[in-house]
């Protein structure tokens, strides 16, 4: 067992219990990630059985089943010169069923097919059995973007300069060693040309492994949705897909430093996972893709006992939270003790809290959301509807089916299910 432990391996795009996990870290010990880029280069890499390219899996001392884990984000540095993205288009005949699992080439029909790379552009990924084309996407509008030396913004180049970096695509991606993607900027588009934007770096991916083996793209309620009955070997059942996920891979933008987001424990030893590092976003991920970078986290991970949860909360930064949810302050709070006094109630003491809720869609996920929460508190639908409503908010993580609900939860529950004394120290609230 170790205090700290450095992890720069990769899985080959699936996870789960049967994944091989390095530690333990002890129980309040750190774990420093060197996590490659997600989505688009492991989309396009013929021989990736995900769409992305996660850590293999850390186990943590003392975590059961049933048990949950806090993962403090300490520090997240983006690594990467430069990234590429865009709105992506599946190739007809490269794939089976799922173009991010089942990949085939489209004319000799091998599956997960070794590759070679030759030049730039789209086309450039090629079959070495039969030669042909052989990345299962396309991207139909996209950019090239390039970083500032403190990586604080980044600006989107010409075709001329993308196709320059195409040419060092690793080098400019700063591609980890053990990675085995092909980076993104090999494709070296660029049409959008001179967008500058705010780096604010967050990690799309980051959890616990889920209790069945399925593609690390897969570890939520939308895209995990694919996976039912699904035509190739990663298949699962309905009450798997709805029992066996952790809802790992988010796209949430404020899982950032300064968040603590607390995690279901489904297999033993939890299997802390990271990966799908992306330099900015927007709510909803809206592209289907952002900025994938190589990034370095730093988390600190504490078991919480006896809290079972079905998804994730999470405790972002406080400027992260809707106005309604943001904590009260001491001078805010005696207005409001005042105010009680006046009429004879007592005003109960409430902190920030944020359930994730995910389904196939917008709609399915905030339903998702609002049963979950109504679980771990104890209370009512129609009470966390009416709480969500007037002390909080339903934010888009990611179309099509990741949501935040946020809400004013009272202290005298969450000091039942174990959850007061972190959330009141992360928000410093003057109860």
């Amino acid at each position: 067992m170790s205090s700290e432990i450095y992890n720069d391996v990769y899985t080959n795009g699936i996870i789960g219990p049967k994944v091989e996990m390095i530690g333990p870290v002890a129980d309040g010990g750190k774990i420093r990630f060197l996590t490659t880029p997600g989505c688009w280069g492991p989309m396009i890499t013929p021989t990736l059985r995900g769409g992305h390219e996660v850590n293999v899996p850390v186990l943590v001392e003392g975590a059961d089943i049933g048990d949950a884990v806090a993962i403090y984000i300490e520090d997240i540095r983006v690594k990467s010169k430069a990234s590429s993205s865009g709105v992506d288009q599946p190739v007809e005949k490269a794939f089976i069923g799922d173009p991010y699992v089942a990949k085939r080439c489209p004319v000799c029909h091998e599956p997960w097919p070794e590759f070679i790379v030759e030049g730039i552009g789209q086309e450039a990924i090629k079959c070495k059995k039969c030669g042909s084309p052989v990345a299962p996407f396309r991207m139909i509008n996209g950019y090239t973007i390039i970083f500032d030396k403190e990586r604080k913004f980044g600006l989107t180049v010409s075709r001329d300069l993308a196709g320059e970096i195409a040419k060092s695509a690793s080098e400019y991606a700063v591609l980890p060693a053990n990675s085995r993607q092909v980076s993104i900027l090999t494709f070296g588009k660029a049409d959008i040309v001179g967008l500058a934007s705010r780096l604010r770096p967050f990690m799309g991916q980051l959890g616990t492994v889920p209790a069945v083996n399925i593609p690390d793209s897969h570890n939520a309620g939308d895209f995990g949705c694919f996976l039912i009955d699904a035509p190739h070997p990663y298949r699962i059942t309905r009450e798997q897909y709805e029992r066996d996920l952790t809802d790992g891979h988010l796209d949430i933008n404020s899982v950032r430093a300064g968040a603590i987001l607390i995690a279901p424990v489904k297999v033993k030893g939890a299997g802390i996972y990271a990966g799908d590092a992306h330099a900015m976003q927007g709510d909803g991920e809206v592209a289907g893709h952002t900025t994938d970078v190589t990034a370095e986290l730093t988390v600190k991970v504490n078991v919480i006992k006896g809290l079972t949860l079905e998804g994730p909360i999470l405790l972002p930064p406080e400027e992260d939270l809707p106005p309604l949810t943001k904590p009260w302050r001491k001078d805010e709070w005696d207005e409001v003790m005042k105010l009680g006094r006046q009429y004879g109630i007592e005003p109960e003491p409430v902190a920030p809290i944020q359930v994730i809720g995910s389904g196939p869609t917008i709609n399915e996920a905030a339903v998702n959301g609002f049963k979950r929460t109504a679980k771990l508190l104890g209370i009512s639908v129609e009470e966390v509807r009416n709480r969500v409503t007037i002390s909080g908010a339903v934010e888009i993580g990611r179309l099509p089916g990741i949501v935040q609900v946020s809400l004013q939860a009272p202290i005298r529950i969450l000091e039942k299910i174990n959850l007061a004394e972190i959330i009141i120290k992360h928000y410093e609230l003057p109860y």
